[in-house]
């Protein structure tokens, strides 16, 4: 991941035409940030360390998550994602449950390296307790349904080692379900098994995660799950007209009437279509120099991105995404999911890591947002979805 300068940075706010002050959270907002159990159903810290092994359990150099910066930021409950790529030589062939299990031995490891900091959680019981312990709760969420293979035997394995939600896929459509990146829309929404799928996880108490699946995907989940479901780490296509990743207004409405959440991206291409389309701009920049037979250098993004600055989105553009969902389908439809560690050099200005919340909290208090509002939004809607899971599942 490439660090701009603050030069660089100085200069995508000016392209922007946008002046942000240093964000000063009030006492009062770190307070409450604190003060409540917080919950963030999207960081990449295990594919991050798989990749690089960092001891996050004290202050890293790099990455958007250790320790110290999220007891700082108030973060107690993180849903640490078991990303699985998107490559089809990991679909169906074993290797997809094995990255699957030692993504969450790192975890497990974490919790056993320091059990005075975090413990691993499997239920809210565990949320709620270990928060009153003052220590950190490492939940789990897997990122595409790659690991199941196909064998429902493999959805317990993993709800036995503590998973608690599944995204059914990710950037390319699997066995499961077709994908929104993907252009080949195979099972035209869920497959066969996906959609048995979605009735054993309603079974067994494990969220249904539909961050990245299709639009018709979603209203298939929608239509089959008993539960309500969660979108982990999306935000609205409202601001980003024509990005399906996205969920649009008739998809919030769904979800309301499900009794479902979503969980806000912080990624700036989540946020805000001026960095969606800067994206695009340097993805046809590369293609063309491939073209022309030319070998991209290392540093081909970061010379890019000095002569055309990232448009960084705001703490303020992320609020209006917060904003839009409650005025559309109320308070109680509406978390965080950042994907901390998972957008790369993209975050908002204000909202730059792990101990960004307070900053969040003092901008929703600012747009007139009660405490007991701020609460539903840090956790409560989360923990309220995630115990009728478990009370489903304690009848079947």
């Amino acid at each position: 991941m490439i660090k701009l300068s603050s030069i660089v940075i100085a200069m995508s706010i000016a392209l922007t035409g946008a002046v942000h002050a240093e964000i000063t959270p009030s006492d009062k907002a770190i307070k409450l940030a604190h003060d409540t159990i917080l919950i963030d159903t999207h960081i990449d810290v295990p594919y991050r360390i798989h990749a690089k092994w960092a001891d996050v359990t004290k202050a890293t150099d790099g990455g958007d998550f250790d320790y110290p910066r999220a007891v700082k930021g108030g973060l107690n409950a993180p849903f640490m994602s078991i990303y699985i790529p998107a490559h089809l030589e990991f679909e169906g062939k074993g290797k997809s449950f094995q990255l699957a299990n030692q993504l969450i031995d790192g975890m497990e490891a974490i919790a056993q390296r320091a059990p005075d900091k975090f413990a691993i959680a499997s239920s809210t019981n565990d949320i709620e307790t270990q928060f009153e312990q003052g220590k950190m709760s490492i939940a789990m969420g897997m990122e595409n349904g790659s690991p199941i293979e196909g064998d429902l035997k493999n959805l317990q394995h993993f709800f036995d080692r503590g998973v608690r939600y599944i995204t059914l896929a990710h950037s390319q459509s699997n066995h499961i379900s077709d994908s929104s990146y993907d252009v080949r829309r195979k099972w035209k929404g869920l497959s066969p098994f996906g959609k048995e799928l979605v009735t054993e996880m309603n079974n067994i108490g494990m969220l249904i995660d539909v961050s990245h699946i299709s639009d018709d995907a979603f209203y298939q989940v929608i239509e089959l799950s008993n539960t309500p479901v969660i979108a982990s780490h999306s935000s609205l296509r409202k601001y980003t007209p024509g990005f399906e990743r996205n969920m649009d207004d008739d998809m919030l409405l769904a979800l309301k009437k499900n009794g479902g959440v979503i969980q806000i991206n912080f990624g700036s291409s989540f946020v805000t279509a001026k960095a969606g389309t800067w994206g695009k701009q340097l993805k046809s920049k590369k293609e063309a120099v491939k073209k022309e037979g030319t070998k991209l250098s290392k540093d081909f993004d970061a010379m890019y991105r000095a002569k055309n600055p990232y448009p960084f989105a705001s703490l303020e553009q992320v609020l209006d995404h917060i904003d839009h969902v409650v005025k559309l389908i109320g308070i109680e439809h509406v978390g965080i999911g950042s994907d901390y560690d998972g957008v790369g050099d993209s975050l908002p200005i204000g909202l730059k890591d792990v101990s960004s919340y307070p900053n969040l909290v003092q901008g929703l208090m600012d747009r007139g947002y009660s405490d007991s509002d701020i609460k539903k939004i840090l956790s409560g809607n989360t923990l309220r979805v995630w115990k009728q899971a478990e009370a489903y599942a304690k009848k079947h």
